[in-house]
């Protein structure tokens, strides 16, 4: 069998998170603490005991489930025997991890200062992002085209399911023109701010200084990559991919279809949540999914 692991992002968290984890053996405590001191704060005790509120900050959320991902990873051992990974969004900074392309500690730091550069640049500019249900990708696309305001897809999630980035007066528009072109949803998300849209171009900057300054190595296995979701282990290639990552759309429709097509047969959920099983549902009803568990 060829497994995929796939790593979860932004909307999976909830309290109690990782308590299990923590205390699962001296290994995994150590690499929490070890978080704390490098995040500066005890990011534990949010995600342990804090409110749903205090999780739901960008700068608290990413690197929650960053570590939640990658420490149950890790807690596997040999039982990770990834033949492909991927992650959605800021899942695939814990799939490189997982994979071996980065160290834990270099992981953990961009991450941080990935939420806190996405954090800066909502608060620069008030944006946001809108779930449309029920029509074929292109007609999405087409109509936030014509749109004068900034407007775009972000998130490919599967088939009929396309979430929209953008200005407010942007998504506000594309939710009445998609609703009358026959969506059976247009859903506006409470979100902090227009991800994967032209609107983080501030972040993507902050971001790819310390990017390129970090070591990444060729992972253990391909990582299917959400600007264009095609398969990588080039290290130079990955940089590129994670750096366009913040102002480009997240494919994991066709990163599910790519993977399925190389010989996945069996997906893996590796964190906290079953989000992306149900996507993988949608794309293929036969596929098998799982949550990883120890």
């Amino acid at each position: 069998m060829k497994t995929a692991y796939i790593f979860p992002g932004q909307g999976a968290q909830f309290v109690g998170m990782g308590q299990e984890l923590y205390q699962l053996n001296d290994k995994t405590k150590a690499l929490f603490e070890q978080a704390n001191d490098l995040l500066g704060f005890r990011i534990t005790d949010i995600m342990f005991s804090g409110t749903d509120e205090d999780l739901k900050q960008t700068k608290v959320t990413q690197p929650a489930i960053f570590l939640h991902s990658v420490i149950l990873a890790i807690a596997l051992g040999e039982q990770f025997q990834p033949a492909m990974v991927a992650g959605h969004s800021l899942g695939e900074f814990s799939a490189l991890v997982a994979a071996g392309a980065l160290s834990f500690e270099d992981g953990l730091l961009l991450v941080s200062k990935r939420a806190n550069a996405m954090q800066a640049a909502c608060e620069a500019q008030p944006s946001t992002m809108a779930a449309i249900l029920g029509l074929e990708d292109e007609l999405v696309e087409r109509i936030c085209a014509e749109i004068e305001d900034i407007v775009v897809p972000a998130n490919y999630n599967c088939p009929g399911q396309l979430v929209i980035s953008g200005s407010i007066e942007g998504i506000d528009k594309a939710c009445v023109l998609l609703t009358e072109a026959g969506a059976k949803r247009a859903l506006k998300l409470n979100v902090g701010g227009a991800f994967h849209s032209p609107l983080m171009e501030p972040a993507k900057l902050e971001l790819q200084q310390a990017i390129e300054s970090t070591n990444i190595q060729a992972p253990i296995c391909p990582i299917y990559q959400n600007v264009d979701a095609k398969a990588y282990t080039d290290p130079a290639a990955i940089k590129t991919n994670l750096i366009a990552q913040l102002t480009g759309a997240v494919r994991w429709t066709q990163t599910v279809q790519h993977m399925l097509h190389d010989g996945a047969d069996n997906f893996v959920e590796v964190g906290p949540g079953n989000v992306l099983q149900g996507l993988v549902k949608k794309v293929n009803r036969q596929a098998a999914t799982s949550s990883a568990s120890l």
